[in-house]
């Protein structure tokens, strides 16, 4: 069993959780609807959204505690120095931009996503996996 701290992997998960709500809301929220064409109906309610969330947040352990697979084997590799910030942020990068960049790609690739929208999850997601790789090697 490897030896992954799971508390850090459970706030990790939660402060992604955290930071995808501010940049989709109160943050960046009026850019990110346009970008999607979202147009806001008035009737949205909280309560809808419950299984979505839900959804997001195990999502998101999945992340961290993958991310924390990888930094764990990058903190014993000989190349990267060793355990610390540095080596969490080459981890949290190497996962961001090797494999949820360029899976991405795809929906605008072939799907017709915009690129625009694109590139905002894109930079929202870098944020969220630097953060994610950082809490999990402090703690």
């Amino acid at each position: 069993m490897l030896p992954i701290n799971l508390f850090a992997v459970s706030i990790a998960a939660i402060v992604a959780f955290i930071l995808g709500f501010l940049f989709h809301g109160p943050l960046l929220g009026k850019l990110w609807m346009k970008l999607a064409n979202i147009k806001m109906t008035g009737n949205e309610k909280l309560s809808d959204m419950v299984p979505q969330m839900v959804g997001n947040l195990i999502s998101n352990f999945v992340t961290a505690y993958a991310l924390a697979v990888v930094y764990l084997l990058a903190s014993t590799s000989l190349v990267l120095g060793g355990a610390g910030i540095a080596t969490a942020v080459t981890s949290a990068l190497c996962v961001w931009l090797g494999f949820l960049v360029t899976s991405s790609s795809i929906e605008v690739l072939w799907m017709g996503r915009s690129v625009k929208l694109w590139l905002f999850e894109c930079a929202c997601s870098l944020v969220v996996m630097v953060t994610m790789g950082v809490i999990i090697a402090v703690m």
